[in-house]
């Protein structure tokens, strides 16, 4: 984050307290207001019932008709004032002369303030500014058999209203106060938890972070598929890697994955090769942290297709050149051999030698090229012949095999299932001290039953003296990365098995008479 800008966090936790600050100074105001409106209430309640009980006392009736009323009512208004907390009781006659004041000089001048409406029966409360000061003051009658005779007011001045409130200030000063601390630990809080989830970014850098973000995703050609530290959950996945892994649209859990890379670890991998049903993928991974801890895994994922087709040809062409330059090798041997004979005067001898070996070559070509439809596939044939030789295998093209064309496949398809199956089977045999492998390509008859199109199948046989793999080692065989050899990368039977699925063929292990590997795709009716 630059310096001198706010992260999100801050930026939120600012504008909380802010927020919170005034929230809480509104409340406390209307705290105020709230315990003076009650205080206003309270008083005006309280002084009304004081006049009236005053007004309805008897001696009060007595004093009035008497010939010193101030002298009999002034001790007794001032002690029920001092016990209920009055700053005056009033008893004045109908022409508004005191008989009491809490002012003693006060006494037997007028009253200042509305009087009608007690005069008239009616008892009520004012707020007035009278003698001393605003107050809260009610005014009521004293009757003698229905006939007003005097008056009686009492009242609370709104200076001790508002001394009565404040003393309520500290408390509502700490009310607030608290609540505006608990209020901000819990904004801050939150502050930096947010700040965890944004890493300490300011607005505009996550909207800049998130615009590129989004660009990268849609414009690289690699997939991308992120995971989260709990690994189960995609946080990212872009377009391609929903192309390439054929991914459903919305959220992406680990298990709709490719089987195999369901079981990649968490670590990190490089150039890990993962097959699926149409393609070959190049995948890696690497764990994603944030201070020094691990918040998720990035994998990316590219497409090696086409790649591995190209070098699965590659492969073959270079088998077959090394077959030819060991085949070119042993020439030259038995050329050295038949020159020394003719030397040593055995002529006769040197014609049979050289001519038996040229029988046995050209004899197994002759009948490959005869028998087999693609020049592709007898040139692979024969170059595993030689291939197995150099290793002391013997490998056996039956007689059984013979076809017109390799038909579903492409040269490129029958290249990666017979030379994978016969691969494996050399290496396989090379385990044993007299190793063996047999290959048969033909067509094969299937039963009407199975499709009314079908009517005959390419069958591959591959058998070798190996000690062969039982059904559950042979379906582990089929996902990428395991392999019995521990130099192998186990892509043989993952690219076999995707090649037969596409074309909907079949594919089965057989341990006896002995072991062996049979391949069976159907073959289209050509209008």
């Amino acid at each position: 984050m630059r310096r001198g800008r706010l992260s999100l966090a801050g930026q939120a936790f600012a504008l909380q307290l802010i927020v919170l600050t005034l929230m809480v100074a509104v409340g406390a105001v209307l705290a105020v207001l709230d315990a003076r409106h009650h205080s206003d209430v309270t008083t005006t309640r309280e002084v009304r019932d004081v006049a009236v009980s005053v007004a309805e006392a008897p001696s009060t009736l007595s004093a009035v008709y008497s010939t010193d009323p101030t002298g009999r009512l002034q001790p007794v208004t001032e002690r029920i004032r001092n016990a209920t907390g009055m700053d005056f009781i009033v008893v004045m006659a109908p022409d508004r002369t005191r008989y009491t004041h809490t002012n003693p000089d006060m006494i037997g001048k007028p009253f200042s303030g509305n009087i009608d409406r007690a005069l008239s029966g009616e008892t009520f409360t004012e707020t007035f500014t009278g003698t001393l000061g605003p107050s809260i003051r009610a005014v009521t009658p004293v009757y003698d058999g229905g006939r007003v005779v005097a008056l009686v007011s009492a009242g609370v001045t709104r200076a001790k209203i508002g001394d009565q409130v404040a003393t309520q200030l500290p408390l509502i000063i700490g009310v607030a106060a608290a609540g505006l601390v608990l209020s901000g630990s819990g904004s801050f809080l939150l502050s930096r938890r947010l700040r965890r989830q944004t890493h300490g970014l300011a607005p505009d850098e996550l909207r800049a972070m998130y615009e590129q973000h989004d660009a990268v995703l849609h414009s690289i050609h690699e997939g991308l598929v992120v995971f989260g530290i709990a690994g189960e959950r995609a946080e990212v996945v872009n377009d391609e890697a929903r192309r390439l892994l054929e991914l459903p649209d919305g959220e992406v859990r680990r298990g709709d994955l490719p089987t195999s890379m369901q079981q990649m670890s968490w670590g990190v991998v490089r150039d890990e090769m993962h097959v699926t049903g149409d393609r070959i993928l190049l995948v890696n991974q690497d764990i994603v942290t944030w201070e020094g801890r691990p918040i998720g895994t990035v994998m990316t994922i590219r497409d090696h297709t086409e790649l591995r087709a190209v070098m699965g040809e590659l492969d073959s062409v270079r088998s077959f050149a090394e077959s030819l330059h060991a085949q070119a090798h042993e020439a030259a041997n038995r050329l050295h051999t038949v020159i020394t004979m003719v030397e040593l005067g055995r002529p006769q001898e040197a014609v049979e030698f050289a001519t038996s070996e040229l029988r046995l070559s050209q004899a197994l070509i002759d009948r490959l090229l005869d028998a087999v439809g693609s020049p592709a596939l007898a040139a692979l044939l024969l170059g595993k012949v030689n291939q197995a030789a150099e290793r002391g295998i013997e490998l056996t093209i039956t007689e059984e095999t013979a076809l017109d064309s390799i038909e579903p496949l492409s040269p490129q398809e029958t290249v990666t299932l017979v030379g994978n199956l016969i691969d494996n089977a050399i290496d396989a045999a090379a385990e044993s001290s007299s190793g063996w492998v047999e290959v048969t390509v033909r067509h094969r008859d299937i039963p009407e039953a199975v499709s009314a199109e079908d009517h005959s199948a390419l069958y591959v046989r591959v058998a070798d003296s190996g000690p062969g793999m039982s059904e559950e080692t042979f379906a582990r065989a089929s996902q990428r990365g395991y392999s019995t050899k521990a130099d192998h990368h186990g892509l043989g039977l993952a690219l076999v098995h995707r090649l037969v699925a596409r074309h909907g063929g079949t594919i089965r292990t057989e341990l006896h008479p002995e072991s062996a590997v049979t391949v069976t795709i159907p073959r289209k009716d050509t209008p």
